[in-house]
């Protein structure tokens, strides 16, 4: 064996060598790359979902805070118009006249006659306007007297130091009574749903 032939042998067994690396090579990049196309792949899935889900959540709190701000306006709106629906019986109230008045004054008066005691000196506070109807009526009772103005729509507070009674019979107070036991009801009249 010549040189030369040894030569072309260690050559040609290099080039075969350095083929099944290549070879190997080749098949270990494609195995990489295609191991990473399947990372990237689902990493790529991943954040998809995850954005998916933060969108999702998104709209969900919106769409709830939406529904929440609709919420507090439709209540607002509801606790508006009984305000003016309250505003406008307390203003019949106050104009109330003539023999209306006098017949619901007399009726609230007494009613709180039957907290004092026969004897007692009893004061009667009204509203300012109504002074010549309280002194009318109190003509009728012995030991009631007009003590002065109290600011309210209509009706009598009625006390007495004798038997530390304070009877507040008020158009104010009746009528806060009844709107409170009431104010289901209302809300549901001016409300249906």
């Amino acid at each position: 064996m010549s040189l030369d032939t040894v030569v072309e042998d260690i050559r040609e067994e290099a080039h075969a060598r350095a083929e099944d690396i290549r070879s190997e090579g080749e098949t270990r990049a494609e195995e990489i790359e295609s191991a990473a196309r399947e990372d990237a792949d689902e990493i790529i899935a991943d954040a998809e979902a995850e954005v998916e889900s933060e969108i999702e959540q998104l709209r969900e709190q919106r769409l709830s805070s939406a529904k929440l701000e609709a919420k507090q306006k439709r209540l607002e709106a509801r606790r508006d118009a009984l305000a003016e629906v309250r505003d406008a019986v307390e203003d019949e109230l106050a104009a109330l006249e003539g023999d209306t008045r006098e017949a619901l004054t007399r009726d609230l008066l007494e009613a709180a006659t039957v907290e004092f005691d026969e004897g007692d000196d009893v004061n009667v506070y009204g509203r300012s306007d109504d002074e010549e109807v309280l002194e009318s009526i109190l003509e009728e009772y012995d030991g009631y007297q007009y003590a002065g103005g109290y600011d309210c729509l209509g009706g009598v507070v009625v006390e007495s130091d004798q038997s530390r009674v304070r009877v507040n019979n008020t158009f104010d107070s009746v009528l806060e009574d009844v709107w409170e036991d009431n104010l289901q009801e209302i809300s549901n009249r001016l409300f249906e749903q």
